[in-house]
């Protein structure tokens, strides 16, 4: 049984994860404190950490109590604490939508570590026999999904309301919270999915930083934390612009948005111009073996990338290397030029590959079926599961923004539909490109061409 004392307010520790007080709530139990004293000790462990009761310890505190009852639990780590807490939070009617979403999240995570969060297929028996050492655990052993549905909440409103809390940017919530967007969850959620690709990155690299400050390269724990940093504050501009337009006076008058479309009327490109003389445009001509042609900032190159005319023009600092894999590849020299070389494949396993090839490999994931094998000479992050991903263009985005920044140069030594030069172009990274195949390079030119507005310029 829990021992209950009379403690010093002066020697209760608070944490700092703590909800936020609310104000009304401290007024009314200091009513009820002065007219019936304090009906519910509050609970600290043995360290006087408070586990429950942070109201009515500022209550008592305000009322000038020095000190206040404390039912006073065993728990030997911070996660039993945590989750008695968690535990009591549920019981109570005042929280917040998203507050409510944060303890879903927490206690989720907080099982896994305990070994108590069940999975389908599991015998939820044995699993907490073994899970500590065959004695029975007075903490109930539930998922959360289990306990969300014994407090009337379904289990698609579960999944939901972790995500929101797992997906929005902390200062995102912040200002969810005073607005009326607190209470719908259909909007909370299409925030949350704002800037996936953004976030994902931030975890993978917060992941690596970790890796790398264990493994002591400090280098590299560096880097992977400016990555970090980088995406979450893409996510955070991406999510705030979300949630701007949720906020406006159309959103709040209509209840949704009203998309405007306007026709984008067709506009006759100029005629491109080298050394004061015309030169014809790459969809009317063609495109020639040997060729060189700029696009703004971009490089297009028209023949064998595995050669030295090709690897000639490339930066000698690449963040990154785009390839899919080929019949013909010869493009080992790819992983000296790039910092990560990213290999494209429909199917098969990397390890064929791999045996035949040069290039260190690291691992390899899946994004929308397609196999990435990554190949480098330095720590690269992994992310954890399968990534689903809309297209071709989807996943070009993804490995850019997981593996460079905005102005990085990005090597393809293969044209197809022109998918990395676009994805380079509209991510604001300067690519390298080059095929064999002449058809293909004035199609992905035409196709800059139309995107863009402005002229190809063939380099003489």
């Amino acid at each position: 049984m829990p021992t209950v004392l009379a403690v010093l307010i002066d020697q209760i520790n608070i944490g700092s994860n703590r909800r936020p007080i609310k104000d009304n709530k401290v007024v009314e139990l200091m009513q009820s404190i002065r007219a019936n004293g304090l009906l519910n000790p509050i609970t600290v462990d043995r360290k006087f950490t408070l586990i429950a009761g942070l109201h009515r310890l500022t209550a008592y505190r305000l009322l000038g109590f020095e000190q206040i009852e404390c039912k006073i639990v065993n728990f030997e780590d911070a996660d039993h604490a945590r989750l008695a807490e968690i535990d009591e939070n549920f019981i109570r009617n005042e929280l917040e939508p998203l507050e409510r979403y944060e303890l879903w999240l927490e206690r989720d995570r907080i099982l896994e570590r305990m070994g108590l969060r069940f999975k389908p297929g599991d015998n939820q028996h044995t699993h907490k026999l073994s899970a500590i050492g065959g004695e029975i655990n007075s903490l109930p052993p539930k998922t959360t999904l289990d306990l969300a549905k014994g407090f009337g909440y379904s289990e698609r409103s579960f999944q939901q309301g972790k995500q929101i809390a797992r997906d929005i940017h902390p200062d995102i919530k912040q200002k969810i919270i005073d607005t009326r967007l607190g209470k719908s969850r259909t909007i909370q959620l299409k925030i949350a999915r704002t800037a996936n690709l953004e976030r994902t990155q931030a975890e993978t690299a917060e992941k690596a930083f970790e890796a790398a400050m264990q493994q002591g390269d400090k280098v590299e724990a560096e880097y992977q934390a400016n990555l970090a940093k980088e995406a979450r504050e893409k996510q955070k501009e991406l999510q705030l612009l979300a949630f701007q337009r949720e906020t406006s006076p159309d959103k709040a008058a209509n209840g949704y948005a009203k998309k405007i479309t306007k026709p984008i009327p067709k506009k006759e490109l100029p005629e491109p111009i080298n050394n004061g003389k015309p030169v014809a445009a790459a969809n009317q001509t063609g495109v020639e073996h040997g060729e060189k042609w700029m696009l703004n900032k971009h490089l297009i190159y028209c023949g064998n990338t595995a050669g030295k005319q090709f690897i000639n023009l490339l930066p000698s600092d690449a963040a990154l290397a785009i390839a899919t894999l080929s019949s013909f590849w010869e493009h080992d020299y790819l992983v000296n030029e790039a910092r990560v070389v990213a290999v494209l494949r429909s199917q098969g396993n990397i390890n064929n590959f791999c045996s035949s090839h040069q290039m260190p490999f690291q691992h390899e994931f899946i994004l929308n079926n397609i196999y990435v094998g990554i190949f480098s000479h330095h720590l690269i992050p992994k992310p954890e599961n399968t990534i689903n991903l809309e297209g071709v263009e989807g996943i070009i985005s993804y490995l850019l923004n997981m593996y460079s920044n905005p102005n990085s140069f990005v090597i393809a030594p293969f044209m197809g539909h022109g998918e990395i030069l676009v994805g380079c172009d509209r991510l604001s990274r300067t690519c390298f490109i080059g095929d064999e195949n002449p058809e293909l390079i004035s199609r992905g030119i035409q196709r800059w061409q139309n995107l863009t507005g402005k002229q190809a310029r063939k380099i003489i």
